[in-house]
């Protein structure tokens, strides 16, 4: 068996600046958080660091990583994976409690394509924390933990507590926390009095105003094949006030008897997708929604993702497909706008 793995889950997006004679610039804040890379650009005027800044987004990255961190054994989302009780109130923060809501919206509007349970088939699949495996699994071990998935296992009492009712359901919240941790940085930006930036970590982007030059900041969608390098752009879209997530299959992936098996599963059946789904793209007014929503295109397929996608009001999407002798065909939703890359 061969595996690849690539850096960044499954997407690379490629920020694609611009410069001018405003007076503007540019100033980066970079680091690592959740297993990744974190790069906020914030737009200003004569200033060239922001450090009390940096130091806010920091924090309020360590404060989402101690919570959502499957890696953590002493984090929230390992102490509720812990609890071995049933019916049993587990007080959450804000923080948790609010990725959790979007969780199930993304849950229900899915039908079930995207769910947060996933935690025991990514690691018998060793896509997680017990690393890879040597072989596929058995059929009998997936029919053994499917059981266990299911996002319907997990209640919400009238206090904001969770509560098990299946003692062995456990959470992980790595397709939609990194869109969380976007969002939260976003608005440390915000807060701070900053009009014009672009928070991104690991790939999962919000655009805020404009860039130096005044015009939409340009995001660069990677080429969705395992060949291509991580600076090969395949479109480029423009954003405004809007977040931008993508999922994608060619990054993180093993061969086994000469076909490939990504690290995206369906839930419903507790196999890795093989629909021909290479890559899907979510323009959505957080980072949050579209980060999970993008994972659940991946699951859907392109007539079902992009039935949903055109109900959905002010949200967008692409889907890439791929054919047997590796040609890329898009399907957009009917608002989605994207070119190619100008030479």
């Amino acid at each position: 068996m061969i595996r690849t793995f690539g850096y960044i889950t499954g997407i690379l997006l490629l920020l694609l600046s611009g410069c001018g004679n405003t007076g503007k610039q540019e100033v980066q804040i970079q680091g690592h958080t959740m297993g990744t890379t974190f790069n906020v650009k914030v737009v200003t005027e004569g200033k060239k660091e922001l450090p009390e800044l940096a130091e806010r987004i920091n924090r309020r990255l360590r404060e989402i990583n101690a919570s959502m961190s499957t890696y953590d054994p002493d984090s929230e989302i390992s102490r509720f994976n812990q609890l071995a009780e049933t019916d049993t109130p587990f007080p959450v923060s804000e923080d948790f409690l609010a990725v959790m809501a979007v969780s199930k919206q993304l849950y229900d509007l899915t039908g079930g394509a995207w769910d947060g349970t996933l935690d025991p088939l990514i690691n018998l699949w060793g896509f997680g924390r017990t690393g890879q495996k040597d072989e596929l699994p058995d059929p009998a071990e997936i029919a053994a933990v499917l059981p266990r998935v299911g996002f319907r296992h997990i209640e919400r009492t009238p206090e904001g507590a969770l509560v098990k009712k299946r003692v062995d359901v456990t959470l992980d919240l790595a397709s939609i926390a990194k869109g969380f941790g976007v969002d939260q940085v976003a608005g440390v930006v915000a807060d701070s009095g900053y009009t014009d930036f672009l928070v991104e970590i690991g790939g999962e982007i919000y655009a805020a105003g404009v860039r130096p030059d005044g015009k939409p900041w340009r995001i660069g969608i990677n080429r969705p094949d395992p060949a291509a390098g991580f600076a090969e752009v395949y479109k480029v879209a423009t954003l405004r006030n809007r977040a931008f997530a993508t999922s994608g299959d060619y990054r993180n992936f093993f061969m086994a008897d000469g076909k490939r098996y990504s690290h995206v599963l369906d839930p419903r059946t507790g196999y890795a997708v093989a629909n021909g789904v290479v890559s899907a793209s979510v323009i959505a007014g957080t980072c949050t929604f579209a980060d999970g929503l993008a994972t659940a295109l991946m699951v859907m397929g392109p007539e079902k993702g992009l039935a949903l996608v055109n109900r959905l009001k002010d949200v967008e999407c692409l889907i890439i497909v791929t054919s047997a002798d590796g040609t890329l065909t898009d399907h957009a939703s009917e608002g989605f706008r994207a070119e190619p890359l100008a030479p």
